[in-house]
């Protein structure tokens, strides 16, 4: 799985005829624009579930949930200079 940070109007591309473009949102709301050909098939994830009522098949389905962001101790540490003792902390 690739996870990316795009900005407003960037796209991606799958291939070279599928094209998602990141149109920008709000809160927990994200707003794209897939252009692909009408061969391709694109169904939410909110239908596929709900097309399966068997709980046996619904456990099968992939799931995607957003990462928490790393702990603190993961983060790259930055260097603060204090300006005047040309030491740093």
């Amino acid at each position: 799985m690739l996870r990316l940070t795009v900005s407003t109007e960037e796209y991606l591309m799958l291939g070279d005829d599928i094209k998602i473009v990141f149109l920008g949102g709000t809160g927990k709301h994200l707003r794209i624009m897939i252009d692909a050909p009408k061969e391709v098939d694109i169904v939410r994830s909110s239908v596929i579930e709900k097309k399966f009522t068997d709980p046996e098949i619904r456990a099968t389905l992939p799931k995607y949930y957003a990462e928490p962001e790393k702990p603190e101790k993961y983060k790259k540490k930055k260097n603060i200079v204090i300006a005047g003792t040309g030491r740093m902390q």
